[in-house]
């Protein structure tokens, strides 16, 4: 049984904790947005973040995109980057180079600060590797 003391204490350990998870996670935003602003010229916004990753992962061919493309290179960006949380898995491309994904599990509908956290969270490893 945990006394008056104890939950204090843990509380007190678990706010400290908190407090170094959240300082290290804005600190590597900050370092991922430096770093995308310097190779770009400006800072993208997460939805040419999408775009650029999506690219990437397409091989980057210097051909002009539909909208359509568009919205699939950002689909191909949000797979990549959740396939790092297990949620999707690659399975391989199309005749064309495309890559696709299985869905293995489906991430929580929770909040859209909480889906964009996770989005951030999964940048910021996609660029640190």
């Amino acid at each position: 049984m945990i006394g008056i003391y104890g939950l204090i204490l843990r509380h007190q350990l678990y706010t400290l904790i908190l407090d170094i998870y959240m300082d290290n996670f804005e600190q590597r935003w900050l370092d991922t947005q430096t770093l995308l602003r310097e190779r770009f010229g400006k800072l993208p916004d997460m939805e040419s973040i999408l775009f650029l990753i999506g690219l990437n992962e397409l091989g980057g061919p210097d051909v002009k995109f539909s909208k359509e493309q568009k919205q699939d290179l950002m689909h191909i960006a949000v797979c990549t980057l959740l396939s790092q949380e297990g949620y999707y898995e690659p399975v391989g491309k199309d005749a064309d180079g495309w890559p696709h994904f299985h869905v293995l599990e489906k991430p929580a509908a929770g909040t859209l600060v909480a889906q964009e956290r996770l989005l951030k969270e999964c940048v910021i490893r996609y660029f640190e590797m």
